[in-house]
């Protein structure tokens, strides 16, 4: 039996794409339940229509606490019995409620090999620093900003003329992939977590 997967966007969903395409072979292991949002109006959410996958929408502007939308989140999320849920460029912090519900099945991807560069300008940071090597990470999300358990990484050379786009958008070409190989293998192998160290199989 396939696990459900539910994913949260609030952009163009290219991730979420990549992991509808992935999840059209049986052999994956995985069917997206359902795609959620923090924000109407995203191609993240027309990606999920086409291919007739439910979707909700929860925004903070809603909701008159920030904990309240954390509420109604996991609410939304809970109606459709994750194995994991895939944070899919979801641009908000999951709050404590949420993490209390599904803490150690919640997947982030960052661009960036954690814990270095964490935060919102990776690209722009690891240029900054002049390393010759960045990547992407995919790592399990607690309380803090980009510091979970790191279950995979994929490194991308730093090339002497990039910029923050071009690097960005290297690193995207790995981060799909990367993203689709790690859910994958949890939904069919299973996975444990001892401290900061995540064991498939």
């Amino acid at each position: 039996m396939s696990a459900r997967l539910v994913v949260l966007v609030s952009g163009a969903g290219t991730n979420l794409q990549a992991l509808l395409d992935a999840c059209a072979d049986p052999a994956y292991g995985a069917r997206i339940a359902a795609v959620g949002a923090d924000r109407d109006g995203i191609e993240g959410l027309d990606r999920a229509r086409r291919a007739g996958v439910p979707t909700f929408v929860e925004r903070v502007k809603d909701h008159d606490t920030r904990d309240a939308w954390d509420a109604a989140l996991t609410r939304a999320v809970e109606e459709h019995s994750p194995d994991l849920v895939v944070s899919a460029g979801f641009m908000k912090i999951l709050g404590k409620r949420f993490l209390d519900r599904f803490g150690g099945r919640v997947i982030n991807t960052h661009p960036a090999l954690l814990p270095s560069f964490p935060g919102t300008h990776a690209a722009r940071d690891a240029l900054d620093h002049g390393v010759k090597v960045t990547g992407c990470t995919a790592h399990f999300v607690d309380a803090g900003v980009d510091t979970g358990p790191i279950i995979a990484q994929e490194a991308v050379p730093v090339l002497d003329d990039d910029d923050e786009d071009t690097l960005h958008e290297r690193i995207k070409d790995a981060e799909r992939p990367l993203l689709v190989r790690t859910v994958g293998r949890l939904v069919r192998e299973g996975w444990t977590i001892e401290s900061r160290r995540v064991r498939i199989g």
